[in-house]
């Protein structure tokens, strides 16, 4: 038989401050209560021991002494409150799940609305104006602006890539410009100022941005832009591969039934056919567009072969390879800009329909924005907008864990709690960062001293 674990706390002066004005107040009279606490594999409680009093101000006539910071009326601690936020916020469960794990691990039988209450609880606690003073701190001039959809909600989120700090988030009905523009003018409210701000190639920014923020650079997607050039490109390989395989077609079919083994050595003696050069190129089409650099030996070999199948994916692959380089981050502004004429230029890029629609996505408006991370310092030049897409998806994950939660206030509640996670974190590192810049010069200015 298991002992349980008690604890005692004790709160319960003869006099005890008011609070609302801290006027202390007479005791009136003792009160108790035994509430669950948390060990890991027995049964604990806590004793609390408290009192009423009769007030000696205007605020009210009795108010009561409690020394927890959990509702008077709990039945739980904040021990256990956290150990079920630490299952739901840190270790990703859902809610059975994490029902059963404080049922395993603490003997304790808790309900789907005691995971909602602790939810709640957190929320209230959280200290929002110390966050945003946090972000309008630490911010770096670099945003990024996206935007996650959450079942009949859409989530918009800014972060900044440099600091690794998310900035703000709303939860609105629609994915249209109105919300998009009230979400970023909340951050202008704030005094935020953004020196480059970071997007896809939505049709919802543009305009905001140069209502808001007409200082601002612009800086596209360069991801975005090259998936979708890429994706033009795969489509001229299907297009040539399918064509290989439909000359393969031709001629007189085989006979039905196995050959013979004859037969069978003659054929893995001979050339592939039209059909498996074919094959070979769609499996192998991503050699296309990857990077060069980042091919090994046998990629190599792959890519090669299929240049020997269809010479036309040299130009393909040329063409790949000259966008590339339309984005390198260590080059200056006017050389892009000439490699982007040159390309214009070729007549052997533009007699394929696929990559003369590819040039039409890298028109001057848009490569002007594409572009503008050259401008920024060397350790800013933000070309992408894969810091708030990562953390999109990774609500994107919790969100599924979590199907069930399609209220808003849930949602919200939810993201809120996440998001101060890392807040959390980015504030302490932060804090780490400080101590170390104001430790080094003390160390520099002991070694000094003991050199000299």
């Amino acid at each position: 038989m298991l002992v349980p674990l008690v604890r005692v706390v004790r709160c319960a002066p003869r006099n005890h401050p008011c609070p609302h004005c801290g006027t202390q107040g007479r005791r009136k009279r003792p009160l108790h209560r035994r509430i669950r606490s948390l060990a890991y594999r027995q049964v604990a409680y806590l004793d609390v021991h408290y009192a009423e009093y009769r007030a000696r101000c205007a605020c009210c006539r009795f108010f009561r002494s409690w020394p927890l910071d959990v509702p008077p009326k709990a039945d739980y601690d904040g021990l256990v409150r956290t150990a079920v936020l630490d299952r739901v916020v840190e270790d990703g469960l859902n809610i059975q799940r994490t029902l059963a794990a404080m049922k395993r691990d603490f003997f304790l039988r808790l309900s789907e609305g005691f995971v909602y209450d602790c939810l709640r609880w957190k929320v209230a606690q959280l200290d929002l104006p110390a966050h945003r003073q946090l972000v309008l701190k630490a911010f770096s001039g670099t945003l990024c602006v996206d935007e996650l959809h959450l079942g009949r909600f859409t989530l918009l989120l800014a972060t900044d890539p440099i600091r690794d700090l998310p900035v703000a988030f709303a939860l609105v009905r629609r994915n249209d410009q109105e919300h998009m523009r009230r979400f970023l003018l909340n951050l202008k409210t704030w005094d935020l100022t953004p020196k480059v701000v970071v997007t896809d190639g939505s049709p919802l920014y543009p305009g905001v941005l140069a209502e808001l923020w007409p200082d601002a650079r612009h800086q596209l997607c360069v991801f975005h832009l090259l998936a979708d050039i890429n994706e033009l490109i795969l489509k001229a390989v299907r297009r040539l591969a399918h064509a290989l395989r439909r000359r393969g077609n031709g001629g007189r079919p085989r006979r039905r039934g196995r050959p013979r083994k004859g037969q069978q050595a003659a054929r893995a003696a001979a050339r592939p056919t039209l059909k498996e050069k074919a094959g070979f190129v769609l499996k192998h089409r991503f050699l296309i567009v990857k990077d060069t650099s980042g091919l090994d030996k046998g990629q190599r070999d792959d890519l090669i072969r299929m240049f020997t199948y269809l010479p036309e994916l040299r130009t393909l692959w040329y063409f790949a390879c000259e966008v590339r380089a339309l984005f390198e981050k260590e080059a200056r502004v006017q050389t892009l800009w000439r490699r982007r004429a040159a390309l214009s230029r070729n007549d052997t890029y533009r007699a394929v329909a696929e990559l003369a629609e590819a040039m039409t996505l890298l028109e001057a408006g848009k490569f002007k924005k594409a572009v503008a991370f050259v401008y920024s310092q060397t350790a800013e030049k933000v070309r992408t907008n894969n810091h708030v897409e990562r953390a999109n998806r990774r609500l994107r994950f919790w969100e599924k864990l979590r199907y069930k939660w399609r209220r808003r206030k849930w949602v919200l509640r939810f993201v809120l709690l996440a998001l101060d996670r890392w807040w959390r974190q980015a504030a302490q590192a932060t804090a780490q960062a400080d101590q170390a810049a104001r430790a080094d010069p003390q160390q520099q200015a002991a070694q000094s001293k003991a050199a000299g």
